[in-house]
């Protein structure tokens, strides 16, 4: 067997090293850019405090359910959010509604909703919402009864 005509030496390890190492730092230096520049948002500010308020805002949720309020939310070609609302037995004809539309990345300013009454129980936008997916915060007022929802649309 003949021998090897180049030997493996320090130097060829020290580039092999160099090489492997500046490989990964440079693709998680990438990576890092992409996570940074794709996500302009918080889901909550303080995990912590969002913690302690779970179990109440779970309770809400089982208030809501109880009212037996059904609410509908679309957006129309001409992009106005449409809002339907009922109770068990009829339209709400005398509840409050406001919202928001938030981008869900944070990349464009809320758009606060103001809404007009089309039929008994039915609301539309008096603005349209920017073209994009959106998430709208809903929130339906009768006396002390409330209902907040939160849907995306696009």
């Amino acid at each position: 067997m003949p021998a090897p005509t180049h030997r493996f030496t320090g130097c060829h390890m020290t580039i092999i090293l160099v090489t492997f190492f500046a490989v990964v730092i440079g693709v998680n230096l990438i990576m890092a850019r992409f996570a940074i520049g794709t996500f302009g948002g918080t889901v909550v500010e303080n995990s912590y405090v969002a913690s302690q308020k779970f179990n109440g805002w779970l309770e809400q949720g089982r208030q809501q359910r109880a009212l037996g309020w059904t609410i509908s939310l679309a957006l129309d070609p001409a992009r106005h959010i449409a809002v339907s609302l009922s109770d068990r037995h009829a339209p709400l004809h005398d509840a409050r509604v406001s919202a928001v539309a938030r981008h869900p990345l944070g990349r464009a300013p809320s758009v606060a909703l103001a809404f007009e009454t089309v039929a008994p129980g039915e609301l539309r936008a008096v603005e349209p919402l920017p073209a994009g997916r959106w998430q709208i915060q809903l929130l339906v007022e009768r006396g002390s009864d409330q209902l907040r929802r939160i849907e995306t649309v696009q």
